[in-house]
């Protein structure tokens, strides 16, 4: 039977038609409804679970003194800052928490923006145009992909973490002309492993670069280097902070030129105060409290010990990543779904990454880890992927 005698519009016809083939190929992403505070401990799809797939780092998420902060500046900022920074939107709870990243950082100034995806977008467009060269590391997150495409730039995708193909890269981004930019994520969200931001930072200074880096995984977790060495400095506040939204820091012109000129922030509601507040009373709990910091490398050397004491016939390989964020590379999407399934069953949530995210064939479980964990749900994850693993469907 034709669209038209289903009763559906080409664009329709064609939408369902992409949407039964990632069906087929085990491709169908599905939204799981969470109840509550998103901490370690869920309710998800009505079904009680504990979650090893949040970017909740340190646990500050459902921390309580964050709940309160935030609560407090509810009642005296309100919901909304109902309008653009520049407009009337930029409150003093905006303006306090751009001062306390820019010391933590060690910066001049820093920038909020509404979301990690704004920041980069909106960096990278205003930083460089046409004549310019962007660098790009090819596992970089998707948000600083579109930035460097938008940006209009030639854009030069260096195999992952590769030292010499960034050198050449220069070398003829040199030979171009114009600007260069040296973009990376510092620890990279789907792999887990970190970058060597020390060595691009003296590439960058060797060419007159200008390096770019994307923190968002490594903020109050993993000292990669990128607070010191890079000359654009951008992360996130809904990791590690456990609230909403991202900033850039660096220089007063650096900040200043941005201000004028990056439209995602320029064209953007502030974010709502409250999240600011929040925020910033995360960021004084990482600066006070290193135990936090300590439990999550506790917790992530218990959950490596684990799944290497499992031996070697399990049906994936543990990434080699001291973060976080630690994949068991599957390969098919199909078996990495089955056994993502089969630990929800058992009351563990382990979201199945596939295609497009990671390439074709390494479709994986991405384990992450909090300081939130006691040692007993880690033992118990590790008991249930020896289980779920041996477990035929």
């Amino acid at each position: 039977m034709n669209a038209a005698a289903l009763g559906l519009s080409p664009l329709d016809a064609r939408l369902q038609g992409e949407l039964d083939s990632f069906r087929a190929a085990d491709l169908y992403r599905a939204r799981r409804v969470v109840e509550g505070s998103h901490g370690v401990g869920l309710v998800v799809d009505g079904r009680a679970c504990v979650s090893f797939c949040s970017n909740d780092y340190l646990g500050l998420a459902s921390d309580p003194r964050v709940a309160e902060a935030a609560r407090t500046a509810l009642s005296r900022a309100g919901t909304g800052s109902g309008a653009a920074a520049l407009v009337s939107g930029y409150n003093r709870e905006h303006a306090q928490l751009e001062d306390e990243l820019a010391d933590y950082t060690g910066r001049a100034r820093a920038l909020l923006f509404t979301s990690g995806w704004a920041a980069n977008l909106g960096t990278l467009r205003a930083l460089f145009g046409k004549s310019d060269s962007l660098l790009c590391d090819e596992l970089n997150h998707a948000s600083l992909i579109d930035g460097a495409r938008l940006a209009g730039s030639r854009y030069v995708r260096v195999p992952h973490a590769d030292l010499d193909g960034f050198a050449t890269a220069l070398d003829d981004a040199k030979a171009q002309g114009g600007e260069i930019g040296i973009i990376s994520d510092s620890v990279f969200s789907m792999d887990g492993d970190e970058a060597d931001v020390p060595a691009l930072a003296s590439m960058a200074r060797r060419h007159g670069a200008t390096l770019i880096v994307d923190d968002a995984h490594g903020l109050g977790v993993t000292d990669s280097g990128a607070m010191r060495h890079a000359d654009v400095y951008i992360a996130t506040l809904g990791k590690s902070l456990g609230a909403a939204g991202a900033f850039v820091a660096g220089s007063d012109a650096l900040i200043e030129f941005l201000i004028q000129r990056a439209r995602t922030w320029v064209f953007s509601t502030a974010p709502p105060p409250a999240i600011a507040a929040a925020a910033r009373q995360a960021l004084q709990i990482i600066r006070s409290e290193p135990e936090h910091q300590a439990r999550l490398h506790a917790n992530i050397a218990r959950f490596r010990r684990g799944i290497e004491a499992l031996g070697s016939e399990l049906p994936f390989t543990l990434s080699p990543s001291t973060t976080p964020i630690q994949p068991l590379i599957v390969g098919p999407a199909g078996p990495a779904m089955a056994l993502s399934r089969r630990l929800f069953e058992r009351g563990y949530w382990v979201a199945a990454i596939r295609p497009p995210t990671v390439p074709a064939g390494t479709s994986r479980l991405r384990v992450t880890l909090s300081a939130a964990h006691t040692e007993a749900q880690i033992d118990g994850l590790i008991v249930a992927i020896a289980d779920a693993s041996a477990h035929k469907d």
